[in-house]
């Protein structure tokens, strides 16, 4: 089993891993800086879980889990370069899933420079880390916001992405050429991941399917862009997770047939790599609620509102790649998805 350290690991996808990947048997440091973006109390939730008690952090220290042995936390800001540098020196991984990032295309709008400083340098901070301290196998959080203006679809790594309509968008696509630059430079191993709509339990509250299902059940409006007409590949947690396992396990090595007179975006003779992970199958944002009304036994109030900056109408991820490469296609059904949301939902707020 691997020595792996998870940034972001109390956020959403972060800290799905982490359970995953300790249930496994690896060891775990994970790191994440908690900040209020969104409702803390799910951060300290997921940690909770994981046998993180919030009375025991302290920026910069390490906690052990009283759930897992092999398991430890500390609250960090990724932009500490010393810190960041120390906890590598100390530890010794062998592989790295970076996660932490400043997420959200409309916040972007708002608070841009907490994405340069998040996104760009402190993935800087991790590339570097990576660099000095030889990890085998860097896999990163990319995003489908990067395929911006493009419009051929369904969306595929070996598209041109140069074109993205919102910072957010352009921060993750320039995590993947900074990524590609140290594969080049210095032989790190780096896989970038472009994350498809993710939803499911303990999901962030800056997502539809949170908003929707809270809004329905106080008895509230929905916000509805582009007056319904959007579709999504919502792509179920589960499936995410399943996913960046198996490229974990799969370091690329650099592609042979490769040639720059005519470059793949999505490879390298370098050891890189870019994959999509999606279900693959959109759905059309006026079902995405019928499934939500359906399974809550109660229609939604719309409002229906102009596409907000930022936003693209329709995503369509190709994972021909992916289950090329590494046998998977991510095949959750919205319906089955959004089920077990809500359920965990009501779990988690005490709904009756």
């Amino acid at each position: 089993m691997s020595n792996i350290l998870v940034t972001g690991s109390a956020g959403f996808i972060g800290y799905s891993l982490t359970r995953r990947l300790l249930e496994r048997g690896d060891t775990v440091v994970g790191l994440d800086n908690i900040n209020d973006y969104y409702d803390v109390r799910l951060k300290y939730g997921r940690l909770s879980v994981a046998g993180i008690a919030q009375e025991n952090l302290s920026y910069g220290e390490m906690v052990s889990s009283t759930v897992y042995s092999h398991y430890k936390f500390i609250q960090l800001h990724l932009e500490d370069k010393e810190k960041v540098l120390r906890i590598f020196d100390e530890e010794k991984f062998d592989t790295v899933c970076h996660l932490a990032a400043q997420a959200g295309v409309r916040y972007s709008l708002v608070n841009p420079y907490a994405y340069i400083s998040s996104n760009i340098v402190g993935f800087m901070n991790i590339l570097e880390a990576c660099r000095q301290y030889s990890i085998k196998h860097l896999v990163y959080a990319s995003s489908s916001s990067v395929y911006g203006l493009n419009e051929e679809m369904p969306f595929s790594t070996h598209h041109n992405v140069d074109h993205p309509i919102s910072l957010y968008g352009a921060t993750k696509k320039s995590n993947e050429l900074m990524a590609h630059s140290y594969s080049y430079l210095y032989n790190v191993a780096s896989t970038g991941l472009r994350f498809f709509t993710v939803y499911g339990p303990w999901g962030r509250p800056d997502m539809a399917l949170f908003q929707f299902t809270k809004a329905i059940l106080e008895g509230n409006a929905i916000d509805v862009y582009n007056n319904g007409r959007m579709q999504r590949d919502f792509t179920y947690i589960d499936d995410i997770i399943e996913g960046v396992l198996r490229v974990m396990d799969k370091p690329p090595t650099g592609n042979k047939n490769w040639r720059g007179k005519r470059p793949d975006p999505s490879s390298s003779r370098a050891p890189y790599k870019i994959y999509n992970i999606g279900n693959s199958k959109p759905v059309s944002l006026m079902d995405f609620i019928q499934a939500i009304e359906e399974t809550l036994c109660k229609k939604a109030k719309m409002n229906l509102l102009p596409i907000q900056p930022g936003d693209v109408p329709a995503t369509w991820a190709d994972v021909n790649d992916l289950i090329e490469d590494l046998d998977y296609r991510p095949d959750t059904p919205i319906s089955n998805g959004i089920k077990s949301f809500i359920a965990w939902y009501k779990s988690f707020y005490k709904i009756v």
